[in-house]
């Protein structure tokens, strides 16, 4: 079984490590049953990040006057967030803490 992002190989899972799975899974689900496994471990860590990521902008979008509104909904509240001037990603956050050292 070979596991890819964006058309490139990510790892490849050897023939007896799906035999010692399928000692506990029924060879009949097995595809099925790493598709949702692999399913599950992006979203949660999709969730957990969310829930890291709404904490932090609730509050400085609670203390921003010129803020009216907050979404309700996921997409629209990372949405807005993301069309701030004052936001930065990961990568964006660390390059400036290698330019301010």
């Amino acid at each position: 079984m070979k596991v890819s992002v964006n058309d490139q190989e990510v790892f490849v899972l050897a023939e007896w490590e799906k035999d010692v799975i399928k000692n506990d899974i029924h060879a009949d689900d097995f595809d099925a049953d790493m598709k949702r496994r692999l399913e599950w471990v992006l979203k949660h860590k999709a969730e957990q990040c969310y829930i890291r990521f709404e904490k932090e902008w609730l509050e400085r979008l609670r203390a921003d006057p010129a803020v009216q509104s907050i979404p309700k909904s996921k997409e629209a509240f990372v949405a807005l967030v993301k069309s701030r001037s004052d936001y930065k990603d990961r990568k964006a956050k660390d390059a400036e803490k290698l330019i301010g050292n």
